[in-house]
């Protein structure tokens, strides 16, 4: 069995806990271990703070997917602000080089670590720019470990 919900959300602090409520009132119903659920959530709440502080103008929204599929929970975050820095390309098949880690900011920055919070809590993290649109669409999975009582489980 397989659940999703979609939020479109406006770009102000008080869609961050709201969205972070919604995924973790899911998991518990689901029946996915705690400590998972605090990881995604946390995970969840940098992504959202993202999209707050960087996704475009005030007027624009930004939307929050979350999918549980079998044992992986995907949820992606997509804002309309002007996307991440194009990379330089080279001829090169760049996913086959090692990617060095990505700096952490100075400890007394208050800003700059919500990437590396995300990637550090969740499996996998993809990080792209909007295709054929302005706005930066972050994406994350992590493995789910379930409860003994898990009406996910159940109701396969």
């Amino acid at each position: 069995m397989s659940i999703w919900w979609s939020l479109h959300l406006r770009r102000e602090a008080a869609s961050v806990p709201l969205a972070r409520r919604l995924l973790v009132g899911a998991m518990e119903t689901a029946g996915v271990d705690p400590d998972i659920s605090y990881d995604l959530s946390l995970a969840l709440s940098e992504a959202c703070a993202n999209a707050v502080e960087h996704g475009g103008d005030s007027s624009t929204g930004y939307l929050v997917t979350a999918f549980i599929d079998g044992d992986t929970c995907r949820i992606e975050v997509t804002d309309s602000g002007p996307g991440f820095p194009e990379q330089p390309r080279s001829r090169e098949r760049r996913s086959r080089l090692p990617q060095p880690p990505r700096p952490l900011a100075p400890a007394e920055d208050e800003h700059g670590r919500g990437l590396f919070l995300i990637e550090s809590l969740t499996d996998h993290v993809r990080v792209r720019n909007r295709p054929g649109r302005q706005g930066a669409v972050v994406t994350f999975d992590k493995i789910l470990k379930w409860r003994e009582d898990a009406a996910l489980l159940r109701a396969s």
